[in-house]
């Protein structure tokens, strides 16, 4: 979500978390919407839905976006294991998530890729 289409605020997040030795530098860390920050938590890794294989979580630093998710109105799909994993461990989907992204993608606000 895109920080001007919330009412939080943003957040510094490790992308490796500092529990797992994640450095505290700038290649670790990453902007992220407090919902989904607070989902991930700590995590690295996830069960993909489809394989039920546990996979690493996206990591906006090695992987290209495209090659994991692409946007079906306001859903976000994952289409390899590690999308799907990230979409499941950081609950993208949950219904007020998706309603919300709907409202803003009917008012032109939400990027339609």
């Amino acid at each position: 979500m895109p920080q001007p289409l919330t009412d939080a605020v943003h957040e510094i997040d490790h992308i490796i978390a500092e529990k797992h030795r994640g450095p505290t530098i700038p290649g670790n860390l990453a902007l992220a919407c407090f919902q989904c920050n607070n989902h991930k938590g700590p995590n690295i890794a996830g069960v993909d839905p489809v394989s039920r294989r546990t996979t690493p979580l996206f990591h906006p630093r090695l992987d290209v976006w495209n090659e994991h998710f692409r946007w079906k109105g306001a859903i976000l799909q994952g289409l390899t294991p590690t999308g799907r994993a990230t979409v499941e461990v950081l609950e993208i989907n949950l219904r007020h998530r998706v309603l919300h992204r709907q409202a803003l993608l009917e008012e032109g606000a939400f990027p339609s890729v």
